[in-house]
């Protein structure tokens, strides 16, 4: 759990903040202060990948067995051995975040996910190294991570379903924004024909407060700096 908290929070955090800026990100246009924090796009890519996702761990979670012919790990006693089930499940989740941080560089609906990624060596520093650590994890974890050694096709299968994560963000981006009317956008600020009366009532005494506020230390500050010069 720490492990897929560092590479879903820290660690992709820190390969994204270090993107570089683009001529594309300084001709957009600024957000207005009373838009929503999530935007229809945010929710279509969100709920879109989380579909994905979703399927493919429960498809591995209860038929993930038959499928590669392995004994499954639903049913295995409290102190049994790690199980390549679970590994599997784990190996995979892992491998479609891992994919899914290229599809994060580009959010505003553009094809090319991969434009400019050798231009931030941080990010493929990140993504690389997050790959060994998970070869090294699943292989060598043993009990301590609760890991299984995986096969060749196994891996493969794995790489497989993460490389998926690409196609699918391809089918999102085709999907366009204006047509789902179902998402609604979230944090949304009250606007100005929103707010009551009372409301701006008490908004006009905090400002009259605050411009009395503001004159009273100019005026002390005049003080202070005469008191200053007649010293």
């Amino acid at each position: 759990m720490l492990w897929v908290k560092l590479i879903m929070d820290t660690f992709a955090s820190l390969a994204l903040a270090t993107e570089p800026p683009t001529e594309s990100l300084l001709l957009r246009k600024p957000y207005g202060r009373d838009k929503p924090l999530i935007s229809r796009t945010m929710m279509k890519n969100i709920l879109g990948h989380a579909v994905y996702q979703l399927t493919i761990i429960f498809t591995l979670l209860f038929v993930g067995e038959l499928f590669f012919d392995i004994d499954s790990g639903r049913n295995a006693p409290l102190h049994s051995p790690p199980s390549e089930h679970y590994t599997i499940i784990f190996n995979t989740f892992v491998m479609m975040q891992l994919f899914n941080e290229i599809n994060a560089r580009k959010i505003h609906g553009e094809r090319n996910v991969f434009d400019g990624i050798f231009s931030n060596p941080i990010f493929c520093t990140i993504v690389l190294g997050t790959f060994g650590i998970q070869i090294v994890i699943v292989q060598f974890g043993g009990k301590p991570f609760s890991c299984s050694p995986l096969s060749t096709e196994q891996w493969l299968w794995c790489l497989f379903v993460g490389v998926g994560e690409l196609v699918w963000g391809q089918v999102i981006a085709t999907i366009p924004t204006s047509q789902l009317k179902c998402l609604k956008e979230a944090g949304h600020g009250p606007g100005k024909d929103e707010m009551t009366d009372e409301e701006l009532a008490e908004g006009e005494e905090e400002i009259d407060h605050a411009e009395r506020e503001l004159r009273r230390g100019q005026i002390l500050w005049f003080r202070g700096l005469n008191r200053i010069q007649t010293q």
